[in-house]
């Protein structure tokens, strides 16, 4: 008939919000000395990178929907991103679409923390939340971090066109001109209609042929071969197997998401009650209902914080509860009978008692309280005649 028992806490992982990968500032240094860096073309007196990302948002601009911050629903999904997740998503959108990039990021990394935290398993939102933190590192004059970021959203989701096409205008921006070419040439696989790469071809082709002369091409990466799965020439809205997929991760998320606040709050109770601290851990147990209310343990826990607050009514309540749950549940019985005593409800009591040594017999704190409840009925009974 004690306290409910604490169970072992889980590990939780921080994770950082960068990665590390090929084609990353780290891994590309020494590349960077070793490629073309002549005077950037100026448009206008702009460089055409810089230029462009102030102009191009369709390229550049994280997705979302609606037009302006009036209109975008903060708490809309976001693929399969849980709810809180998902919200920071948003707000990372609409305060890029209304220039406050370095607010924007922010948003963005603490979603990409949350997913590692939770251990989020989506590698197309993941990707995502990356692709569109780089666009506020590019948006920022922060290439190399726009890169690092791109690579590891190409890591989750390769041949990702947003991504190739950031890291590439990144590249460009800091001059490293070869492996700029190379992803614009593959953005142009994946769609060839994308008119911001051919421009950059055309520009950074020239700028090669005047360094490296007629074997500039001797001197290029690899570039790699698109898959046919990955070409396309438009933006395919995807299909209802997939849209249903989608919410069903979501459901499977949200539903993991309520068991482990559920376990984390009940093991404070938990805690608490041991501490002695029956208000507080009545609280925890309280919220622990609203998340689950089919789990019998939390109300006969929440019945013992009652007994020991001297709130007898809403402690048999609960054990009420936990029985309707677990008909033959001996703790419920058990603190079922002590708030009916608390009540003066002796006889009901008495019957409650019975009921847990029928149970089982051996739980000699029940014994001693059916004696001392006995003598208290018969009590009233005397003083009820008299």
């Amino acid at each position: 008939m004690g306290n409910a028992q604490k169970k072992a806490p889980g590990k939780g992982e921080e994770g950082g919000s960068h990665h590390s990968g090929p084609g990353t500032p780290g891994a590309n240094r020494s590349a960077r000395s070793q490629e073309p860096s002549g005077k950037k073309p100026e448009v206008n007196g702009t460089h055409p990178v810089e230029r462009r990302v102030g102009e191009e948002s369709q390229s550049i601009s994280p997705t979302s929907s609606g037009t302006g911050a009036e209109n975008c629903n903060l708490d809309a999904p976001a693929g399969a991103l849980p709810p809180p997740l998902a919200r920071l998503k948003n707000e990372g959108n609409m305060l890029f679409k209304n220039g406050q990039f370095g607010d924007a990021l922010d948003k963005y990394t603490q979603a990409i923390e949350g997913c590692e935290r939770e251990g989020v398993d989506s590698p197309e939102d993941i990707c995502i939340l990356y692709s569109n933190r780089a666009a506020c590192y590019l948006k920022d004059g922060n290439s190399s971090d726009c890169i690092q970021d791109c690579t590891r959203a190409l890591e989750l989701r390769p041949f990702s066109l947003k991504p190739l096409l950031r890291r590439a205008m990144a590249y460009e921006s800091l001059e490293r001109y070869r492996k700029a070419y190379v992803d614009y040439k593959t953005v142009l696989q994946i769609d060839v209609s994308v008119q911001a790469a051919h421009d950059s071809i055309h520009r950074i082709t020239k700028l090669l042929i005047e360094e490296d002369g007629p074997d500039w091409r001797e001197k290029l990466p690899e570039i790699p071969v698109v898959p046919l799965s990955a070409q396309q020439h438009r933006r395919e809205e995807p299909s209802a197997e997939v849209l249903q997929a989608r919410a069903a991760r979501a459901e499977q998320e949200k539903a993991r998401q309520t068991e482990a606040r559920f376990t984390l709050l009940k093991q404070e109770g938990n805690e608490l009650v041991k501490k002695g601290q029956f208000q507080s851990a009545m609280e925890k147990y309280s919220e622990c209902v609203k998340l689950k209310s089919s789990e019998c343990s939390i109300y006969t826990n929440r019945a013992l914080c009652y007994l020991k607050l001297d709130r007898y009514e809403e402690a048999k309540q609960d054990c009420d509860s936990a029985l309707q749950i677990e008909p033959a549940n001996k703790k419920a019985f058990y603190r079922r009978a002590l708030a009916h005593k608390g009540l003066k409800d002796y006889l009901s009591s008495s019957t409650d008692l019975q009921e847990v040594l029928q149970l089982d017999p051996n739980v000699r704190e029940a014994e001693q309280e059916l004696q001392e409840v006995t003598v208290l009925l018969r009590e009233s009974l005397l003083t009820a005649q008299g």
